[in-house]
């Protein structure tokens, strides 16, 4: 739902004031949320540059996840992104020995197989806008693995309260290459609407890395595809191809 509203939102709102508007509504959101209930603690961190990657890799995610919507339908951009599992599961067995059962390997690879369709690297439309997503996995690896890290040494208030505000400052940086008034109320209720879902969601995603390692935390992120072929085909009348639909179902 995010992405389509993404979508919607950057074909009047410049890239980089929708950007801005989300990490500062998130950053906002995220401190009427959790402070009043833990106040000072949340800045206390043992590991600040782990906490600086992940609020930058999570806020270069996004950036290049706009750019992507922007350009190419919603359902396959997701569906590119869900190379993010693959990567992070394998990253996470053999560098960090979590243990991956043979069934998940299986139904990675099926995954893997199901990008290769869509995105069709040896095909002409394999371009510079296939970039952006494949810039997306690369930021989203780093924000996943930083993420399970964390977790095992902070709370995932903390986690979360300091990457909306590293994003936030971070978008804050950029905003003057992308400022715009926006006059439209209902596109100020959309960016509003951007901002708690990722307030939310992030949230949820911290929760979750407390509980369970990367390995069983990133296959979940596929059925994000699902979602996204929906919303996109009711909001903007995106079918995927032949090739891209196969791959989908695969997923």
């Amino acid at each position: 739902i995010m992405d389509t509203t993404t979508k919607y939102v950057v074909q009047t709102v410049p890239v980089l004031m929708a950007l801005w508007a989300r990490y500062f509504l998130q950053a906002l959101i995220s401190s009427l949320w959790l402070w009043p209930t833990h106040g000072r603690a949340l800045l206390r961190t043992r590991r600040p540059w782990l906490q600086a990657l992940r609020g930058l890799s999570l806020v270069a995610s996004t950036l290049f996840a706009i750019l992507s919507v922007r350009f190419m339908p919603v359902g396959e951009f997701v569906a590119i992104v869900m190379l993010v599992p693959v990567i992070v599961t394998l990253i996470s067995a053999t560098l960090f020995r979590e243990r991956v059962r043979p069934t998940q390997w299986l139904f990675l690879l099926v995954g893997f197989a199901g990008v290769m369709l869509i995105i069709e690297p040896a095909q002409p439309r394999f371009g510079w806008n296939t970039l952006f997503p494949l810039a997306c996995v690369v930021a989203s690896v780093a924000y996943q693995l930083s993420s399970s890290h964390l977790s095992r040494t902070e709370p995932a208030s903390t986690v979360h309260f300091l990457s909306m505000c590293i994003g936030a400052i971070a978008a804050s940086l950029l905003l003057p290459w992308g400022w715009s008034t926006v006059d439209s109320g209902f596109m100020w209720l959309l960016m509003v609407a951007m901002g708690a879902m990722g307030a939310v969601s992030h949230f949820l995603l911290a929760l979750a890395y407390q509980r369970a390692p990367a390995t069983e935390v990133v296959p979940y992120l596929y059925s994000q595809v699902g979602f996204a072929v929906l919303f996109g085909w009711i909001v903007f009348s995106e079918l995927p191809g032949t090739l891209s639909g196969a791959g989908i179902v695969l997923i």
